[in-house]
């Protein structure tokens, strides 16, 4: 399961065509998105739009879905980032020095909550993975 974590850090969803998940990967990352889509209420449309990288009319459920997403997949933990978590799954797979750029991004970012705080740092990380 190691590019699992990986795959939440490049955005959950986003970045599975490029690094080849195993299928079994791939059930933990569906398992765990449809668990926070029940948990928080979203739609799988608005699940869909997040991982397009569609962030307009996002709201708080979207935001609560994306703290769920990140927290089950360990990469952030009582609402606070795992900077070596990231490094550790990301590094070997993409180079240790592209991923401190990514990171010297966005790992500070601190939104008004959690849900906010994971929301931007989905953003941020969606954004810059064209850089990975």
């Amino acid at each position: 399961m190691k590019f699992l974590i990986v795959l939440i850090a490049c955005v959950a969803l986003v970045a599975a065509d490029h690094l080849q998940l195993t299928d079994e990967q791939k059930a933990a990352v569906r398992e765990n998105a449809k668990a926070c889509v029940e948990q928080e209420g979203i739609t799988k449309e608005q699940a869909q739009a997040l991982r397009d990288g569609n962030f307009d009319n996002v709201d708080g459920k979207v935001k609560c879905f994306a703290s769920c997403f990140l927290e089950k997949t360990g990469l952030v933990v009582d609402g606070q980032i795992k900077p070596d978590v990231i490094q550790a799954k990301l590094g070997p797979l993409v180079g240790a020095d592209k991923v401190k750029e990514v990171q010297a991004k966005c790992d500070s970012i601190k939104g008004s909550d959690k849900c906010d705080t994971a929301f931007q740092l989905y953003q941020c990380y969606h954004k810059s993975n064209a850089q990975l």
